[in-house]
């Protein structure tokens, strides 16, 4: 899978990119899911926003890094999206790896803090994150914590 990836500042997206990136939002996290929340928080004003896009520039994998501060004291990945189509092919890992790539020059030598949906435990543990809390329900869906150490 190949993927183009950019990284922006919420001021930096085009009308077009934030478009894309809610659409995708909306279509995995609260039609797939099933699950009514709100899904703007008012930290995306604050995060950068990872975009994966194909060579036609369709958004098909998406995260948030949210400074230190705003969801944990840690720097903190979150709202990490693929398109259907692009599932089981590796997308996540791709956003994944990129994010922490990210990550590392963004807040070098930090541990990265997630709250990542249950079933996921796996996929994270795959990439080196550490489960750190309890389960506990968000929006009706079981989280849990976890952490990455660099």
């Amino acid at each position: 899978m190949e993927l183009r990836w950019s990284l922006k500042s919420f001021e930096s997206l085009s009308s077009h990119e934030l478009y894309a990136i809610l659409r995708l939002r909306n279509e995995v996290f609260v039609v797939e899911q099933n699950c009514v929340f709100q899904d703007a928080d008012n930290k995306d004003q604050s995060s950068l926003h990872l975009m994966g896009m194909n060579g036609d520039g369709k958004l098909f994998a998406y995260c948030r890094i949210v400074p230190p501060g705003i969801s944990y004291t840690e720097p903190s990945i979150g709202r990490v999206v693929s398109d259907a189509s692009v599932r089981r092919q590796g997308a996540g890992k791709l956003l994944m790896q990129e994010a922490l790539r990210s990550c590392s020059v963004l807040y070098p030598q930090q541990v990265v803090r997630i709250g990542a949906q249950l079933y996921l435990k796996q996929f994270y543990n795959a990439l080196g994150f550490e489960q750190t809390s309890d389960v506990y329900l968000e929006d009706g869906i079981e989280h849990i914590e976890m952490c990455y150490t660099p």
